[in-house]
């Protein structure tokens, strides 16, 4: 996290280093985003089932955020960890879906510029914290499970406030360099946006001039804030792993082995998605968006569903080996 921040410091050099067509020269005053395709009927479809979906996830996430905060037995670094990520969860699909829905039954699908920019910043800024706060879920998880006896000591109150602090707050630090260099570049039409968000991809396509170093920077800093915890959450569940194949008893390891299991291919999709998205040298590309955004969409559905259940084992996971 705190290199993603040098990076990021030191990249603040670069807006000072724009040549003078690279100044703030949009003339675009607004956006259209596209969205779904196809005939009203099935776009009515889709914003039905968008509508439940989101509901279903404001009123799980904040059942975990109500239990956590009102259940003193529940505060605990692990409870504290996951009602922080409900939290989080709650307001990283409100910051697209409203506006998703909206735009569905709007006839002009249009958006500011600086609409536009500040949808880019909270949903990338979100976006990020939420990889943050992984990496501390599967520390925290690793503690517990193979230091359990200094587990106390290692993670005490103290330590899962900075934590959850540094998590919030690096989030939001990472992503005002690359939203204003991306602001920065010439938008003189067209001003249509194949996707249902303000993505980096289709905005440098839309851009009048070519930005070769704006999108090396930008593709550079998504590799970075993706890899680094990804890394992390490797390296935490390969030691998770190690210590639960050393659980003498079968039914333990097989109770074990479905915690982790679950937990990681959750991991794998949400950071698998990304990296096509995002990482991939079709990334760019502003057709591959709208589908790898319901994909992400999708994995984000069930990463909120298994989480619950992967936190109910993992408690059962750890009596069985104390």
């Amino acid at each position: 996290m705190f290199v993603i921040i040098h990076f990021l410091l030191m990249s603040v050099f670069l807006i000072a280093w724009g040549t003078e067509q690279n100044r703030t020269m949009h003339f675009v005053t607004e956006f259209v985003l596209l969205g779904f395709h196809g005939q009203r009927q099935m776009q009515s479809f889709f914003f039905s089932l968008i509508l439940v979906l989101y509901f279903l996830t404001l009123l799980g996430n904040g059942a975990i955020v109500c239990a956590v905060k009102w259940d003193k037995r529940l505060h605990t670094p692990m409870y504290i960890l996951l009602g922080n990520f409900a939290f989080l969860e709650i307001w990283y699909v409100s910051s697209t879906v409203p506006n998703m829905l909206v735009n569905i039954l709007s006839e002009t699908k249009t958006i500011s510029f600086s609409g536009c920019f500040l949808q880019f910043y909270f949903f990338f800024s979100l976006g990020t914290t939420e990889c943050f706060f992984l990496s501390v879920m599967a520390y925290d998880r690793y503690l517990a499970i193979c230091r359990p006896l200094h587990y106390p000591s290692i993670m005490t109150g103290q330590l899962c406030v900075i934590l959850v602090c540094a998590c919030w707050v690096g989030g939001f630090l990472c992503y005002p360099v690359p939203i204003v260099l991306i602001s920065r570049l010439p938008f003189c039409g067209p001003n249509v946006i194949d996707h249902f968000v303000c993505d980096p991809g289709p905005l440098f396509a839309l851009a009048c001039v070519p930005a070769p170093s704006t999108e090396l920077i930008c593709y550079t800093f998504n590799s970075m804030i993706i890899f680094g915890p990804f890394l992390s959450i490797l390296g935490s569940y390969t030691l998770v792993l190690r210590a639960v194949l050393r659980v003498p008893s079968g039914a333990g390891r097989t109770k074990a082995f479905s915690t982790c299991g679950s937990h990681l291919i959750v991991v794998s999709l949400f950071y698998g998605t990304l990296m096509v998205m995002y990482v991939s040298p079709t990334s760019g590309n502003p057709s591959m968006s709208p589908q790898g955004s319901v994909g992400l969409s999708d994995v984000y559905r069930a990463k909120s569903h298994s989480e619950k259940d992967t936190e109910n084992k993992f408690h059962v996971f750890t009596q069985i080996l104390y």
